[in-house]
């Protein structure tokens, strides 16, 4: 990570000056549950800052959005009331709209590609816009898988899936994608999905390996597409009134602690993507179709990649990027 770059970042915005080293313990925010990975790697970051700082450092998760919703928990972080987060990158790109090419359509195909485009140099440029746009420090990028389809009801064709209310995560590269189908966009917290399948409010959700079996969604959505039609990042964040106040040694160590638990989330996505999809295949009365492309979806991917290039040139970078993979 450039550390020099963030430094001159935060300063440039005017955030507190460093003050003498102290004993802290670090409030960290996330949406998702306590068995998810981000959550085990925010455990396993506790005792690194705490092995590495000699006790000085330490780290209290606040898992499944006990401090509110992601919109919540940015404000928090830019006042200094939160210290840390590891929020989605969806919710970032509301924010910050170079953010938004990381949720370009069909961008990769695998999640290994989307490993190497979130440890490339063009997405950690975007990291250089959160601390005026957001009162952020961006240490890094992780992951939580590619996005899949499911639905309560069989899909044959893209024309079914016209009309369906789906749960999606409220960040307008998103909402661009399920408009363009015809789908009708349903934002609402993760933890509100379950029930909102079951009682039918909603028809379908777009979700990663992850969540679905964490959550069991195929209990009331069993159709699923394997369709890697997004893939769905995260990104740790430090609130820049926090980062500033801390020493040019404190912020490295800290930094580098934070760099190698983003960097252990996304190999373990890498690395176990695959056997998850399997656990699916056993899961009971769910029916999967598998390599749904972009030609599914028509000329969507022209169409979303024309609507967001006029927002910001991350779109065709990415996409030269990957071109050369």
């Amino acid at each position: 990570m450039n550390w020099k770059t963030l430094l001159a970042a935060v300063a440039g915005v005017g955030f507190a000056l460093p003050t003498a080293a102290q004993e802290r313990e670090f409030r960290l925010g996330l949406i998702t549950p306590p068995v998810h990975v981000w959550n085990q790697e925010v455990a396993a970051l506790n005792e690194t800052l705490q092995e590495v700082s000699d006790g000085r450092f330490s780290v209290v998760a606040f898992p499944s959005g006990q401090l509110g919703n992601e919109a919540t928990m940015l404000q928090q972080l830019q006042t200094g009331a939160l210290d840390m987060a590891w929020l989605t990158t969806a919710e970032v790109t509301t924010r910050v709209p170079n953010m938004a090419a990381l949720h370009a359509p069909f961008l990769v195909d695998n999640i290994a590609d989307a490993a190497a485009v979130l440890r490339s140099d063009p997405a950690r440029e975007i990291l250089e816009d959160l601390p005026r746009a957001t009162g952020t420090v961006g240490v890094c990028y992780a992951m939580t898988g590619m996005r899949q389809l499911m639905t309560r009801q069989p899909v044959s064709s893209a024309a079914d899936l016209s009309g369906m209310r789906f749960r999606i995560t409220p960040a307008p590269a998103i909402r661009t994608f399920f408009e363009m189908f015809g789908a009708a966009p349903a934002p609402m917290p993760l933890t509100q999905v379950y029930d909102a399948l079951a009682n039918g409010q909603i028809d379908a959700i777009d979700m990663d390996f992850e969540s679905i079996i964490n959550f069991r969604y195929y209990e009331h959505a069993p159709n699923m597409m394997v369709t890697n039609h997004h893939m769905f990042g995260m990104v740790a964040l430090v609130s820049a009134r926090v980062w500033g106040g801390m020493s040019e040694e404190d912020r490295t160590l800290i930094g580098d602690a934070i760099q190698l638990h983003c960097d252990r989330t996304i190999d373990r996505f890498v690395d176990e993507e695959a056997g998850k999809l399997e656990r699916l295949r056993e899961a009971p009365g769910i029916n999967i179709t598998d390599d749904v492309g972009p030609e599914f979806f028509g000329d969507i991917v022209e169409r979303w990649d024309a609507h967001w290039a006029e927002q910001t040139p991350y779109v065709a970078r990415l996409r030269e990027l990957v071109a050369g993979f």
